[in-house]
């Protein structure tokens, strides 16, 4: 599902810069270490309000995805990976970093602090020259794009100023939806997702969020909460406008989510030819992007998968002759993190005027 690899016909890498070194910011770094495309790019800054001694050891050492592949320390006001040297900043606003003496060709953003067009435009107008998100914009018109890797990324024209690379969980189930709908057509769709804890729930209980439900320890209970995905889907699916309902649950895992869908047909489909697309597709035109496994799994078995979505055939089922359930797995920091590899390497691989804005 890859456009073409334009960048690798540049001489030299593109620069980049991440705003924002939390889960994702770091499993971004860490995806450009090991992902084949990583040559094509060159972090020379990092803007993070944390100090550089965490910064340096949450690098080094990582619970989820266990020690990084590579020498990590600390020099001076910077962080040191192999042989490479990472200016840190501390900035808590876009304004106090001098984005543009770094001479960069992008910003990922993935503080998730900026979801409105005045709020990321703020990027824009302190030098920086294009903003990629880890998260959806407030709204369509918030963003120049939003981009879901192997379903809309060809859609880019290479000028566009902020993209954003949608959620995780749009991530997972848009392939999955997209081909679903073409082969044999979708009417109604619930989505279920069965997420991991996340850092805006405490250990225990406590007054940390006005979603009451979010006070509660995110390691003691499954918990219900709000979710944006619906919306998402319909976004970058706009035939399905209408059709798509969602809810979530957050459970007491530390990594890899899942999501239930409960999909009505537009024509008669077994489960099992339901799984032979499916498989097919894995296979074939969404390989690398869709997985398929029919084992017997549990969600652990897909910690630092790089994929989208991983089907579990095994757990298909037949709800009449147009209703079926499927399951989907995904590593919600890994696949996610990923995915802004590829739409950085196809978005920067575009022709681009710089200063040229669509913001």
């Amino acid at each position: 599902m890859a456009g073409p690899n334009v960048a690798s016909t540049r001489n030299t890498p593109f620069r980049l810069a991440i705003n924002g070194y939390g889960r994702i910011g770091r499993c971004f770094l860490r995806a450009l270490h090991e992902s084949p495309l990583g040559e094509h790019f060159r972090v020379v800054a990092i803007n993070e309000p944390a100090d550089l001694a965490s910064i340096a050891y949450l690098t080094r050492f990582d619970s989820t995805h266990g020690r990084f592949p590579g020498q990590v320390a600390a020099a001076d006001d910077a962080l040191l990976i192999d042989d490479q040297l990472i200016s840190v900043s501390h900035a808590s606003t876009p304004e106090d970093v001098d984005w543009t003496d770094l001479e960069l060709d992008l910003v990922v953003e993935c503080s998730g602090q900026y979801g409105e067009r005045d709020q990321l435009q703020r990027f824009l107008a302190a030098g920086c020259p294009r903003l990629l998100l880890s998260h959806p914009g407030h709204s369509a018109g918030d963003v120049d794009a939003t981009v879901v890797y192997g379903i809309n990324h060809l859609d880019l024209g290479g000028d566009e100023r902020l993209v954003s690379n949608a959620s995780c969980t749009t991530n997972a189930v848009v392939p999955v939806l997209d081909l679903l709908h073409r082969e044999v057509g979708l009417e109604q769709i619930l989505l279920t997702t069965l997420h991991s804890a996340m850092n805006d729930q405490p250990l225990i209980d406590g007054y940390h969020h006005s979603d009451l439900r979010r006070t509660r320890s995110a390691m003691q209970s499954i918990i219900p909460v709000s979710t944006g995905l619906a919306r998402g889907v319909e976004r970058l699916l706009p035939a399905l406008a209408g059709r798509v309902h969602a809810k979530a649950v957050r459970v007491p895992t530390h990594n890899v989510s899942a999501i239930d869908m409960v999909l009505t047909l537009s024509r008669d489909a077994s489960a099992a030819q339901v799984n032979a697309l499916l498989q097919h597709a894995a296979s074939g035109p969404y390989a690398g992007l869709i997985a398929w496994s029919d084992e017997t799994h549990a969600s652990i078995d897909f910690n630092h998968d790089a994929h989208s979505a991983i089907i579990d055939g095994s757990q298909t089922r037949s709800c009449g002759p147009r209703m079926v359930n499927v399951l989907v797995w995904f590593d919600n920091e890994w696949g996610f993190a990923n995915r802004m590899v590829d739409v950085a390497q196809h978005w920067l691989s575009l022709p681009y005027a710089r200063g040229r804005s669509n913001a």
